[in-house]
């Protein structure tokens, strides 16, 4: 295989930004915003009309690679997004029992000269 003589560009983080700022950094740092299904419709098609948010990429950010080189980006819809969070949680959370606790309130007072016998 050939060497590449592109220009080296580095992978930015888009992560948690709207498709449109990610997609417009990517291009300031020399790369593009790819749909991670190479046989599905172009990201830009995926993301558009709406508000998208960028959930997840690969590359990394800081992965140097070759200028114009496709980060692969997952997006959700704005408010579409799941969670494990509960809202509007009854009550206080459950408490955590598995601290230990003292078993008795008898210490020792080594600071004491007094000897005391058993």
């Amino acid at each position: 295989m050939s060497e590449r003589f592109a220009e080296r560009a580095t992978v930015p983080d888009v992560v948690g930004l709207p498709f449109h700022v990610g997609r417009d950094l990517a291009a300031e740092s020399g790369v593009s915003l790819a749909n991670p299904d190479p046989d599905g419709p172009p990201i830009g098609g995926l993301a558009w009309p709406g508000l998208f948010y960028i959930t997840s990429q690969h590359p990394s950010a800081g992965t140097v690679v070759y200028q114009w080189d496709s980060v692969s980006v997952e997006i959700v819809g704005y408010g579409e997004a799941e969670t494990g969070a509960l809202r509007n949680s009854p009550g206080a959370p459950p408490a955590d029992v598995a601290h230990a606790t003292p078993e008795s309130t008898d210490f020792v007072d080594l600071s004491s000269t007094d000897i005391v016998s058993p």
